[in-house]
């Protein structure tokens, strides 16, 4: 499995989006299965289809969201896939509105409370699963090592939780998970830093993981590059504390003032801090489902191992969380070409988009930029003339 993920990663950006809309899919099916657990709940009419309706309606909104974002440039100036961008949140609401339409039609005498439980359901299933699985899509968009450094913290942390527990583990954690002890949280968080901060030290170094997504279709023999490259990837000289300084010259007899570190070391620190505190109750939530619904696993699709949800119930939770803490203090926001072409269709009448195009190419020939032989006389004359006509 972990020579799989590594293979996929490297064959891609599309690859590694298909490899988390897939499982996403995948452990949607399972939750949605332990809803249906009585003779009673699996002979409702509609219910599996409606569920997946639900699914399909979502996954438009959120990733037609993140392509109409990341891919303006591309999406605004076609005429075919225009309109459906710029309305994009409409035909979403819309195609909500007639499964929810479909749904209060289909109930029935008898099963309201059966029927507006699974409802209940299948909207839990799609913001624990969906909405959040959406976020580790556009962590990915934005460079591979906001997708990889969060998963590999969560399972850095379970490997150390297990070996920690299992070799110090004396004091229960949680009831929900009698295996879970004090000494296997703690271990786990310290394991989890120090493997953090090496594992964001290596990752930096290769371009393919720290660029934002520009063709989807690169991998990691494509060359990949950017240029600038956010500061977070950045070495800077940092001052130490009067306290460490000491400390380190007592020890080892040599003045220290300064170490080089990339801002990215340290917010890997706080990953790490999230990834052993809580996302580990992502975890702790799935056992008490499991529990309420008194199954042993969420299914057998990895065999010996339960199913995926088994083994995802931690990283959605961290994915949302990196996404939350990428946007709110690494991410820069710049203004992009995609902004600017929004902004021009959106607003600007068709007089003013040409004159913009006359004003703009009359700039690219002054500067040198572009010149004036190549740009067809004709173009500029068809231009002044449709100007002069409106």
């Amino acid at each position: 499995m972990i020579g799989a993920f590594f293979l996929v990663l490297a064959s891609g950006y599309i690859w590694s989006i298909v490899g988390v809309l897939s499982i996403t899919v995948l452990v949607y099916n399972e939750v949605i299965k332990i809803s249906c657990h009585s003779e009673k709940e699996s002979t409702i009419r509609w219910f599996k289809t409606m569920s997946w309706y639900f699914l399909i309606t979502t996954e438009y909104f959120l990733y037609g969201e993140s392509i109409i974002y990341y891919f303006q440039e591309i999406i605004m100036v076609d005429a075919f896939l225009q309109p459906f961008a710029t309305h994009h949140r409409f035909i979403s609401f819309m195609l909500y509105v007639m499964g929810f339409v479909f749904f209060v039609m289909n109930l029935r005498s008898g099963q309201y409370r059966t029927q507006m439980a699974q409802f209940g359901w299948t909207h839990m299933a799609l913001f624990l699963i969906v909405v959040q699985s959406h976020f580790i899509v556009d962590n990915i968009l934005e460079g591979l090592i906001w997708f990889v450094l969060p998963a590999a913290l969560v399972v850095l942390n379970d490997v150390f939780a297990y070996l920690c527990g299992f070799f110090f583990g004396r004091t229960p954690l949680i009831q929900l998970s009698p295996k879970k002890t004090v000494e296997g949280f703690v271990g786990a968080m310290l394991c989890t830093v120090l493997l953090g901060f090496g594992a964001a030290s290596f990752l930096m170094q290769f371009d393919y993981m720290i660029c934002p997504v520009q063709d989807l279709a690169a991998s990691a023999w494509s060359g990949v590059s950017c240029e600038p490259k956010n500061p977070v990837f950045r070495s800077v000289p940092w001052l130490l504390p009067a306290v460490v300084q000491y400390a380190i010259k007592f020890v080892s007899g040599y003045d220290v003032e300064h170490v080089w570190m990339a801002p990215v070391q340290l917010h890997a620190i706080s990953m790490a801090c999230f990834a052993s505190l809580i996302a580990p109750f992502g975890g702790f939530f799935a056992s008490a489902v499991k529990r309420a619904f008194k199954i042993k696993d969420f299914g057998d699709s990895i065999p010996g191992h339960g199913g995926l949800t088994d083994r995802m119930d931690c990283q959605f939770l961290m994915g949302f969380f990196a996404h939350v803490y990428y946007t709110s203090f690494i991410k820069q926001y710049n203004m992009s070409v995609g902004t600017v072409l929004t902004l021009i269709i959106n607003n600007f009448t068709a007089k003013q988009k040409l004159e913009l195009l006359e004003l703009l190419q009359t700039y690219l020939i002054n500067q040198s930029i572009l010149e004036s032989e190549q740009v067809p006389q004709s173009l500029l004359e068809k231009a002044q003339m449709l100007i002069s006509r409106m």
